[in-house]
């Protein structure tokens, strides 16, 4: 009996292990299953916008103060560099920036103040070459004590002294593309100076008046930006963006420009009169005492004539020659140069801007970012906009000549004419030998080869007319011999159909504006084989025509030569360099024809398999080389 209890006993004690196992391992399975719930969960933002308030104090001449508070909270590691050093862009000689407060909050509500050493000014990097551009700063203030959790807080004046255009004043807010929560912005104006908004996803409230100035407020909330899709246009220009100003129109804009730049040109008529003998008479102490006595009197003239650049030519008029004379001193020999480099650029911009009478030019060769892109007729004080569109054109042939071991030579040729042929030269002058020699290599790893080239050009030192390259070089290991293989069927490198397929197809569905470039391509290559291969399969001709695009392609296999020549040509009809969702919709069926004509391959097999294994001596069979072919590649994926 004491046998079967302690039997009992054990069983009972047995049975217990057995479900503590049992629900250890449920309980350490369901701990996978949340890992791994968390793992596959939405991503969370680096970082929030937790609360944000600023505030423009502004002025009747459209000087004005701006107060900004501001608390970002810190959500992962990602989210510390992004929030760790804050910048706050300022002219120096036009506006000042007072940091009124910035601290760090830890995670367990533990201060750090930001010490006095952690805040400085420094040049902004846009302005490192360019020393006419010095007064651009930056203040970098850094938050101590920034880790996942944590909040920093910042709160700083800036002090806009002199307005961009006297007696007017402007503001732009796009958002910051992260999770931002009450942000508000408030503009406190004279009563008699209305302000105008332009606003997307930014909510106004109506506007109070009281004491004799207006006080106009937005609000903005937004969790969620969706991701900017590959080669979709700037977020301001499709998404939430708040612009303020008291102009009421481009027009009245236009028309402050020109009373602005009226009286330039008599100012440099009347340049010539400080030239003279008793001009350069004042000394600089006594001219800077006039610029002295001008600031302070700068209100009453204005009031008096109406215009204060008029009081400013008649109080400082004869010093003009002798600050003339300081300032080209004070201009080193490196800015001289800089400038001189601006106004060749200007000048090469301005002629490829220029409607051309040759029939191979584009109407207007200007960069593709300013395509459609508003622009202010000054004289007319009207807001018209660039062209919308202008073709670039592509000539390349591609010769190929295949060893009976897998190697082959190439020799590659490209014309290129409309807005790219500039770009290229420019890119072009800008490279060093290494940097060549790796944009060489580059133009290979694209279509999955690898071996060496070389590169001659036109003329680059050219302003207009198209540019020629010629490509030549081995490739290594283009074909495996002894086996059945596919053989790429090239017709260019990089900027072909091949990569405009590539960058169209980039995003399976669109749901924001995107750059499509009009383009005329035309691209034809030949491969030859040697006797050691044969042909087992061509791919079949395409073509792809709608409302956008108009492509086909041909292969065509000489038996009796064993070669075989592929053709590619193709126009798109974008009526604009922007393109919407829709737009994308009925041209991907188009677009996916050609990404599946580009990748296409000829089936080929080597009938001498130990001249690819290299155990018999090498073939004697030479390569063939085809008359008058031309030669440039692009890859299939």
């Amino acid at each position: 009996m004491r046998l079967f209890t302690i039997f009992r006993i054990a069983m009972a004690a047995c049975a217990f292990c057995t479900g503590a196992a049992r629900a250890a391992d449920q309980a350490a399975n369901n701990a996978g299953l949340t890992t791994l719930n968390a793992a596959t969960a939405a991503p969370i933002e680096p970082y929030t916008n937790e609360r944000e308030t600023q505030t423009f104090t502004v002025n009747a001449d459209g000087s004005y103060t701006k107060i900004d508070e501001m608390t970002l909270r810190v959500n992962n590691e990602a989210g510390v560099a992004r929030v760790a050093q804050y910048y706050i862009w300022f002219n120096r000689n036009m506006a000042s920036v007072d940091v009124l407060e910035a601290y760090t909050t830890s995670a367990d509500g533990t201060r750090h103040d930001v010490r006095p050493e952690q805040i400085r000014d420094v040049q902004e990097a846009r302005s490192f070459d360019a020393p006419m551009f010095q007064d651009i700063l930056e203040k970098v203030i850094v938050f101590p004590a920034v880790e996942p959790g944590a909040r920093v807080h910042l709160k700083y004046r800036k002090t806009q002294m002199q307005p961009i255009v006297p007696g007017h004043f402007s503001d732009f807010t796009p958002p910051d593309l992260a999770p931002t929560h009450n942000f508000r912005l408030v503009y406190d104006l004279p009563a008699g100076k209305p302000l105008y908004a332009d606003a997307r996803g930014f909510t106004a409230l109506p506007p109070s008046t009281k004491n004799g100035r207006t006080r106009y407020e937005f609000r903005y909330d937004k969790a969620h930006f969706a991701r900017l899709e590959y080669g979709s246009i700037a977020y301001v220009s499709y998404g939430d963006r708040l612009m303020v100003s008291t102009f009421p129109d481009y027009a009245a804009f236009a028309a402050k420009c020109n009373r602005r730049t009226g009286p330039l040109a008599h100012r440099r008529r009347s340049d010539a009169a400080c030239k003279s003998q008793d001009a350069l008479q004042l000394g600089p102490q006594e001219c800077a005492l006039r610029r002295r006595q001008y600031r302070t009197r700068r209100g009453r003239a204005a009031s008096r004539d109406g215009n204060p650049r008029a009081a400013l030519w008649r109080l400082q008029g004869p010093c003009r020659a002798v600050w003339r004379a300081a300032r080209r001193r004070r201009y080193s020999q490196r800015a001289r140069a800089d400038q001189q480099r601006h106004d060749l650029h200007a000048a090469r911009r301005a002629r490829l801007r220029r409607a051309e009478s040759r029939d191979h030019v584009a109407a207007r060769a200007s960069a593709i970012r300013r395509f459609d892109r508003a622009e202010r007729r000054v004289r007319l004080s009207v807001l018209s906009r660039t062209p919308s569109t202008a073709t670039m054109s592509r000539i390349t042939d591609l010769s190929i000549n295949v060893a009976h071991d897998g190697s082959a030579t190439f020799v590659y040729r490209l014309e290129s004419a409309g807005w790219a042929a500039e770009q290229g030269r420019a890119l072009l002058r800008m490279q060093t030998p290494a940097q060549r020699e790796e944009s060489l290599q580059a133009e290979l790893r694209f279509v999955n080869l690898s071996g060496t080239a070389t590169l001659s050009t036109s003329n680059l030192n050219a302003t207009d007319g198209p540019l020629s390259l010629t490509m030549k070089g081995k490739l290594e290991d283009f074909v495996v011999p002894g086996t059945a293989a596919s053989i790429p069927a090239l017709t260019s490198f990089v900027g072909g159909f091949q990569s405009d397929a590539r960058y169209w197809l980039g995003e399976r569905q669109r749901t924001q504006p995107f750059v499509c470039r009009n383009v005329e391509l035309h691209e034809r290559s030949q491969i030859a084989l040697p006797a050691n291969f044969r042909v087992l399969d061509v791919p079949e001709a395409m073509a792809a025509r709608d409302r956008f695009i108009d492509y086909r392609s041909t292969y065509s296999y000489d038996a009796s030569a064993n070669v075989i020549t592929v053709t590619r040509d193709g126009t798109t009809r974008f009526g604009s360099e922007v393109c919407s969702p829709e737009d994308f919709t009925q041209m991907r069926a188009g677009i996916e024809t050609i990404g599946r004509d580009v990748r296409a391959q000829v089936i080929v097999r080597s009938t001498v398999a130990d001249a690819a294994r290299g155990a018999s001596s090498t073939l004697s069979v030479p390569s063939r080389v085809i008359a008058g072919s031309p030669a440039r590649a692009q890859s299939a994926d």
